[in-house]
C-alpha cells in the first residue's frame, strides 16, 4: 500500500509540518472513514488512537447530568486529542464524536507521543495549536454566558461553515439543540429568525449558509479570534 502523500492531504495541520515531521508520521498514516455520531474518544477511557480530520469534523463535549453541551470543534484545521496527548495524560473527562461525516487519518497516540518528544518543531506546532483550541474553548464560555440563542447559533454556523466545503450543513434541530445546551423549540425559532433576515435557508436536515457577513453581525466578538490565531501560528493554507 502506498504511503499517504503530505501534498494531496487536506488537513491544515499536518500540512504545516515540516517535511522531517510529516516524515516521522507518515508511515503511521492510515485513512478511515467516519460515521454520523461515531465515538472518537470515549470520556474517562484510554486513548489509544488519535484522528487528523479530512472530510468533515467532530465535537468535543461534555456531558452533565442533564444534557450534552459541546465545549469544542475539531475540523481540517486540527487533531482530535491533541491536548491530552501532549499534556501528558492518556485520558480525558471529554467526549469525542463525529458531527459531520467524512473521512480521518487515524493514527497510534503512542507513535505521535513520541515523535512529539523527540521533534522539537513537532511539539511546537501541536502546542500552538492546543493554544487555538484554548481560545476557541473561551469564546464559548464567553458565548454560552453573555450572548442570546440567535447569536450562539450565529457562530455555530460560522464554525461549522469553516469546516466545509460549500455551504450545506447537514445538521438536524435536535442536534443542533444538543450541542448548544438549548431546548430544541428555541433552536427552531432562532434558525426561523435567522432564515427571515436571510442569513440562511434552511430544509429538512440541511442547512445552507446565504451570507456570511449578516452572520458575523451577530457575534458580538465571539468568532475570529482563535481563527486569526490559527493563521497567525500555523497557517491560512
Amino acid at each position: 500500500m502506498s504511503q499517504i502523500q503530505q501534498a494531496s492531504i487536506q488537513n491544515r495541520l499536518l500540512r504545516a509540518l515540516t517535511s522531517d515531521d510529516f516524515s516521522r508520521l507518515q508511515p503511521h498514516l492510515e485513512t478511515m472513514t467516519s460515521q454520523l455520531r461515531e465515538d472518537l474518544i470515549e470520556a474517562g477511557e484510554p486513548i489509544k488512537e488519535l484522528y487528523f480530520p479530512e472530510v468533515g469534523f467532530a465535537s468535543i463535549v461534555i456531558d452533565g447530568l442533564a444534557q450534552k453541551i459541546e465545549v469544542g470543534l475539531v475540523g481540517r484545521e486540527g487533531l482530535v486529542g491533541a491536548a491530552p496527548l501532549l499534556l501528558g495524560t492518556d485520558c480525558t473527562p471529554q467526549q469525542s464524536f463525529i458531527q459531520m461525516a467524512g473521512t480521518l487519518l487515524r493514527i497510534d497516540a503512542g507513535v505521535l507521543r513520541i515523535a512529539a518528544q523527540e521533534s522539537t518543531s513537532l511539539r511546537t506546532l501541536l502546542l500552538r495549536y492546543i493554544h487555538t483550541q484554548m481560545i476557541q474553548a473561551s469564546l464559548t464560555i464567553y458565548a454560552h454566558a453573555a450572548l442570546k440563542l440567535e447569536s450562539r447559533l450565529a457562530r455555530w454556523l460560522l464554525m461549522c461553515h469553516d469546516r466545509v466545503d460549500g455551504d450545506e450543513l447537514v445538521l438536524t434541530h435536535e442536534f443542533l439543540a444538543m450541542m448548544l445546551g438549548v431546548q430544541r423549540a428555541g433552536v427552531t425559532l432562532a434558525l426561523q429568525n435567522l432564515e427571515g433576515a436571510g442569513r440562511i435557508q434552511g430544509r429538512r436536515k440541511r442547512i445552507r449558509i446565504l451570507d456570511r457577513d449578516k452572520l458575523l453581525q451577530l457575534v458580538n466578538g465571539s468568532y475570529g479570534a482563535a481563527e486569526a490565531e490559527y493563521a497567525r501560528l500555523i497557517g491560512g493554507a
